[in-house]
């Protein structure tokens, strides 16, 4: 587009455009055109760091002797060590180190963990015996303490704080300073519009002043122009989504350096305390003591679960929540609420989450003479999604058998909740209710080995590596097993007692009990990162200049240019919508020469006038 003529009608707005006959020379960081033919109107509208490139020597000439020598020396490790931080500190480099950061993460989450689950690393230490040396020097079996993830977190750690810092202390002086002063030549901007008016320069720059202001932009009037700037929220938002970034880091760190996370079964009627004793199994951070435990315990008085009874979504299940009675520190007021999935009983750092959940059915085993040596609710562990379920019961103490010798029973037992019946040819559960409950189990005796020191599985029977356990049998030699209905005995051989399956069957349920402080620290990082990241992709950084002079035959000559850090559509479009503003309040004059082009000779006296 050509630039407007001093013969424009008075009803006309100004084009903006490049001028004919010009085009700019393209050259980072300001839309194109070299600093150098900008000077301070093109500086500083990033405060990004300027890049290094490999240096040769810092040392210079090396003067004689070992003076010499180790001055130059000194220069050589403090140069090296400059670049080095220079390098560090830069945007490639943070971002290289936010990659490796989630490359490293990977094989934490396809690997199994020993803070996660010791006895799966075991299971594949044992299944690949040539893999799992390598993955132990490689520290794959704990990524996150290993010490090159270590290093990677800590890096970018230092690079975030090292970017920060000069780039903040930048950005607030640019915030002190005021915009800079318009550039010699407006016409090698990108953006740019200019015409002739009747009104005098000094009416120009006021109209342009209020106008640029009622546009939010920070301007003042500097000379024969007046010089305006806008957008600093960009690199605000940029900071804001660095700070974010530490401030998730710290949060990440603090939580697995504090964090508890543990498992307990609960049958319906039991409770729980949050002491470590009391957990099925327990993990914890590297900093973590017992003092840092919330105080609280809570029961659990019932729990409910109820499943679809028809349609392709048979036995998904419906409700699935657990009432509890729970109370805060030694003396606290008991309360009652109820814990379902996805919505987790929270008491100060800490959440209880419902899991898992399964039946405990209850059972009497008695000995020789008919004493009951055990009755309690059994949990057992379902294997499938109908609640087939498989446990062991075990009678450590008090038992004797006919003869009145001690000894020790066990037995293996498999619970579905609803049987498909005798001659189906199926001991698996129909569904996950209790419908037709069923229980079967067979029996053994002698030593269960839990006496040997070695750790043994609550809910399963030892019975392959122990010659000390024995399993019932009749007289004909088979195995003494039974299916039992609710309110059904099953006798054991030669007068060894008995085991009843009672009509009352409890549910148990699972829950997870997690602490892990710097969740809200972490999330807010988050939030600020994106925040700042939409701030700095969507907000543009631009200045906008309005010179007004008196040309060589005394008409005022005005012009309106801009600059973006980058090439975008927007610009000339708010370009053209503050010259229209400002053309408004100094219309283009009408009575010029309507064939004349203003020419180089024009803008070169224009730009000069008021100097003369």
């Amino acid at each position: 587009m050509s630039k407007t003529t001093t013969g424009t009608p008075a009803d006309e707005t100004p084009v903006t455009g490049t001028p004919d006959g010009e085009t700019p020379v393209t050259g980072p960081p300001d839309g194109g055109i070299p600093e150098d033919d900008l000077g301070a109107a093109g500086s500083q509208l990033s405060t990004a760091p300027s890049e290094t490139a490999v240096p040769g020597s810092f040392g210079g000439n090396r003067a004689p002797g070992a003076a010499g020598w180790l001055a130059w020396t000194g220069r050589e490790v403090l140069g090296w060590a400059r670049w080095f931080w220079r390098q560090l500190t830069s945007m490639r480099v943070a971002l290289l180190l936010l990659f490796l950061l989630s490359l490293g993460a990977v094989p934490g989450s396809l690997i199994p963990q020993t803070n996660t689950n010791a006895m799966k690393v075991d299971a594949f230490r044992q299944a690949h015996k040539t893999l799992a040396p390598l993955y132990d020097k490689l520290g794959l079996f704990h990524v996150y303490s290993s010490v090159w993830f270590s290093a990677i977190y800590i890096l970018l750690f230092v690079s975030l704080i090292g970017c920060i810092v000069p780039r903040t202390w930048q950005f607030t002086g640019q915030l002190r300073s005021r915009p800079p002063g318009a550039p010699k030549r407006l016409t090698r901007l990108p953006a740019y519009a200019t015409w002739r008016t009747g009104a005098a320069p000094e009416e120009v720059r006021e109209a342009a002043l209020r106008v640029l202001k009622d546009r939010r932009f920070r301007a003042h009037t500097e000379g024969d122009a007046v010089a305006a700037e806008k957008g600093y929220l960009r690199e605000a938002g940029n900071l804001a989504f660095h700070i974010a970034l530490i401030v998730m880091l710290v949060a990440f760190a603090w939580g697995q350096l504090y964090k508890t996370e543990g498992n307990k079964l609960v049958v319906e009627g039991d409770g729980f305390s949050n002491t470590l004793t009391q957990y099925d199994d327990f993990k914890s951070g590297s900093l973590f003591n017992d003092d840092n435990l919330v105080p609280f315990s809570f029961n659990l008085d019932k729990f409910t679960a109820t499943y679809e009874r028809n349609g392709p979504n048979k036995g998904t299940a419906r409700t699935f929540q657990a009432a509890v009675d729970y109370s805060v520190g030694a003396d606290g007021k008991e309360r009652r609420t109820t814990i379902k999935v996805n919505e987790p009983l929270e008491i100060g750092d800490a959440k209880v989450y419902l899991v898992s959940h399964g039946y405990a059915p209850t059972v009497t085993v008695r000995d020789g003479k008919g004493d009951v040596v055990l009755h309690q609710a059994v949990p057992m562990l379902p294997i499938d999604s109908n609640e087939t379920s498989q446990g062991a019961i075990k009678v450590l103490d008090g038992y004797r058998d006919a003869r009145g010798k001690s000894e020790q029973l066990g037995f293996s037992a498999f619970f579905v909740p609803t049987f498909a019946g005798a001659g189906k040819g199926t001991m698996f559960s129909q569904f996950p209710a209790l419908d037709f409950p069923v229980l079967a189990v067979s029996g053994y005796h002698g030593d269960l080995g839990v006496d040997a020191g070695v750790p043994q599985n609550v809910y399963q029977l030892d019975t392959k590596d122990n010659p000390n356990l024995k399993q019932f049998k009749d007289a004909k030699g088979e195995i003494v097993k039974q299916r039992l209905l609710p309110g059904e005995t099953m006798t054991l051989p030669n007068g060894a007692g008995s085991i009843t399956f009672d009509k009352d069957i409890k549910e148990w349920a699972g829950f997870q009990i997690v602490q892990q402080p710097g969740t809200d620290w972490a999330l807010a990082g988050a939030l600020a990162a994106i925040a700042g990241l939409a701030g700095s992709l969507f907000i543009q950084r631009r200045r906008v200049w309005v010179r007004a002079v008196a040309g060589a035959d005394g008409v005022t000559v005005v012009e309106v240019a801009g600059l973006g850090r980058s090439e975008s559509a927007k610009l000339p479009e708010e370009i053209g919508d503050i010259a229209a503003l400002v053309h408004d309040k100094a219309p283009a004059q009408t009575d010029a020469d309507p064939d004349r082009e203003p020419d180089d000779e024009t803008y070169a006296s224009a730009e000069g006038a008021e100097k003369k």
